[in-house]
């Protein structure tokens, strides 16, 4: 994990520095903001590999702030919630956050997730190391590029995003239950593991499909999972 920097985003110092005691003893350089707005100012300013981004916050939350960074970077971002927020939770997951850690966190869960979507953002599109065009229709898989295009046209996908498509079109015509998808793309049990895949489909197929109520490629196999058609 090293040289690797994390940004980390809470109005409260006492939670911002207690993050960083945790993280620096991982061997991470991490850096700090007490809102979205600054946090947006050190995007800019520094290289930043990961963002863990508290919910409510002053002057730019934590929604609006991934919102914003969304339209630039595709970093892996961690969103701090507390249990009562759970619909912007879901939100955060649907507008492209990549993960959520609910407060109060317990630090060896936060620096796991921490870790693994480290090794994701890194190491992005390892699976079977397979470096050739994949096309299934108008939809086409460039691993080296780690890119997935629509028609000829580059689509902007999260890290978790494209990892559930390259999943799919790799195996294309092969059924993934829920919890299989999440234990393959997020590296962990996939207990309770709905809500969450079912927001990265959703959003996956707003961004591939031209009608994404009536999709071409990313179909649902009710009661079994989710697959690429051949």
């Amino acid at each position: 994990m090293d040289n690797h920097s994390v940004l980390v985003v809470d109005d409260d110092k006492e939670i911002r520095d207690a993050i960083e005691i945790y993280l620096r003893n991982e061997g991470l350089t991490v850096m700090k903001a007490k809102d979205g707005v600054e946090a947006i100012e050190k995007l800019h300013e520094c290289e930043v590999h990961l963002i863990i981004l508290d919910i409510m916050m002053p002057r730019l939350d934590g929604i609006t702030t991934t919102f914003r960074i969304r339209e630039e970077k595709n970093i892996p971002i961690i969103i701090l919630s507390a249990k009562s927020e759970d619909t912007d939770k879901i939100l955060g997951l649907q507008i492209g956050a990549d993960d959520y850690v609910t407060k109060p966190f317990n630090p060896l869960e936060l620096i796991a997730r921490v870790k693994s979507q480290l090794r994701r953002y890194v190491a992005l599109g390892t699976y079977e190391g397979n470096d050739k065009l994949i096309r299934i229709h108008g939809l086409t898989l460039d691993p080296s590029a780690k890119e997935v295009a629509v028609d000829g046209d580059v689509v902007r996908l999260t890290p978790i995003e494209y990892k559930i498509v390259e999943l799919l079109m790799t195996n294309a015509g092969r059924v993934f239950s829920i919890s299989e998808i999440y234990e393959r793309v997020w590296k962990e049990p996939g207990f309770n593991a709905e809500n969450t895949v079912a927001v990265h489909i959703r959003k996956i197929r707003e961004k591939i499909e031209i009608d994404p109520k009536n999709p071409r490629y990313l179909k649902v196999v009710w009661g079994i999972g989710y697959k690429i058609e051949k």
